[in-house]
């Protein structure tokens, strides 16, 4: 037990007011953090996003063809037959 005592000066103790501060961010370095978190923030939110929005435009296509008795099946299938009519209509001369 006592072997652990060391003998000789001691070691100033580190306080807070003694402690080595980290070294400043220049004004570019503290825009281009800025920049980097602001990149990483609309990246995150546009994965959550855009699904979100996708998802609530076919809700809404769906709700506004339902009031008219309709379904996009229905609305491709007479758009097919306004293409096929034209295209098989021979010209006129």
């Amino acid at each position: 037990m006592t072997s652990d005592i060391h003998e000789g000066p001691l070691e100033p103790a580190q306080g807070p007011a003694q402690r080595v501060a980290a070294p400043r961010l220049t004004w570019r370095e503290k825009r281009w953090e800025r920049r980097r978190k602001r990149k990483v923030f609309e990246e995150v939110l546009g994965w959550i996003l855009v699904p979100v929005i996708l998802i609530a435009g076919y809700w809404a296509l769906t709700g506004i063809l339902g009031i008219f008795g309709l379904t996009p099946r229905a609305v491709m299938d007479g758009i097919d037959a306004v293409i096929t009519a034209i295209t098989q209509r021979s010209p006129t001369p």
